[in-house]
């Protein structure tokens, strides 16, 4: 027994507590709520920089559940989506919802999966065209007995124009509804990639991450994934003239898994090469610019690359 200075005895030292404040999950979880909620409402109440932390809300998500597991991102998602709800109303909170509150705590799920050593990232990848399909196609389901979701979203084209003081010819007006929900679903899933990815390695460099980064070159969709997006394809064909936005929308949905995969494959391309960071720079400035020629570029090289490793894997 150690002793103080008088040799009196030293009292024990204080030990752990079995409450919930020395839960290192349920702490995670709540902060990540807290924090992701304050991103959220910051950006619903036109603050400045909002948009910013709009585009940042999914990161304490995923810190939460890529460090302590997929209840501690259950647990912020909930969190986070009462104090919405309590602050921002009922619409506000079905945004945030189909935006973060429950494709973040799935895609954790799906990654930690049976307890592995390392990140199962083929279902989070399928989910990344699924979920936004799925958010689509309840839309349209939901406004189908007010004009429909294609619509709804032309008025809304067409007051945005309006307050721009931009002429809202017919030719414009009908591009953007029919690429409208395409474009908005590759934001939200580029979102989600990019602070999946950010939490991930600031965890790991931390040792806190639950689980490693498999190997890349390894990643491919599920063997059935790519016959999926025949079936947009075909509603696309047969839908009327003029009436064609939610089926070209939800086949360009569908295919944004094999665009992330294809990025990945120029990543993996680019490792270990002279000038791989001014090489990945004009890449992302070429696709920025160029989105709607390199788009279907990545798709390409996605498809390429699910195949390959498909065929690479099978008995010879």
């Amino acid at each position: 027994m150690q002793t103080g200075q008088q040799g009196q005895p030293r009292p024990p030292a204080p030990q752990g507590g079995t409450g919930p404040l020395s839960n290192p999950g349920l702490l995670a979880a709540g902060a990540g709520g807290c924090l992701a909620a304050f991103c959220a409402l910051w950006a619903f109440n036109g603050l400045p920089l909002g948009t910013g932390l709009l585009w940042l809300t999914p990161l304490p998500l995923f810190l939460a559940g890529l460090g302590f597991g997929t209840g501690s991102a259950v647990g912020a998602a909930v969190v986070a989506s009462v104090i919405v709800g309590v602050f921002a109303g009922g619409m506000g909170k079905l945004v945030f919802l189909a935006l973060f509150a429950i494709p973040v705590p799935l895609i954790v799920a799906l990654a930690l999966r049976g307890g592995a050593p390392t990140l199962g990232l083929s279902a989070p990848l399928m989910l990344l065209g699924l979920w936004p399909l799925a958010v689509l196609l309840l839309a349209a389901f939901w406004m189908a007995g007010d004009g429909g979701l294609e619509a709804a979203m032309r008025r809304m084209v067409e007051s945005v124009l309006l307050r721009l003081g931009v002429p809202a010819n017919e030719m414009l007006v009908g591009t953007v509804v029919r690429i409208n929900a395409a474009a908005f679903g590759l934001i939200a899933a580029t979102a989600l990639v990019l602070n999946g990815v950010a939490a991930q390695r600031w965890l790991a460099r931390r040792g806190l991450a639950r689980a490693a980064v498999p190997d890349l070159r390894g990643l491919r969709l599920p063997g059935w994934y790519p016959l999926l997006p025949l079936l947009p394809a075909a509603a696309f064909v047969a839908a009327p003239a003029g009436s064609d936005a939610v089926a070209l929308s939800a086949l360009l949905l569908v295919l944004l898994p094999a665009f992330f995969l294809g990025v990945a494959g120029v990543h993996l391309r680019a490792s270990g090469r002279p000038g791989r960071l001014p090489m990945l720079s004009i890449f992302y400035l070429l696709l920025v610019v160029f989105l709607q020629f390199m788009a279907p570029a990545m798709v390409a090289l996605g498809l390429f690359d699910h195949f390959r490793r498909g065929n690479a894997a099978r008995p010879t």
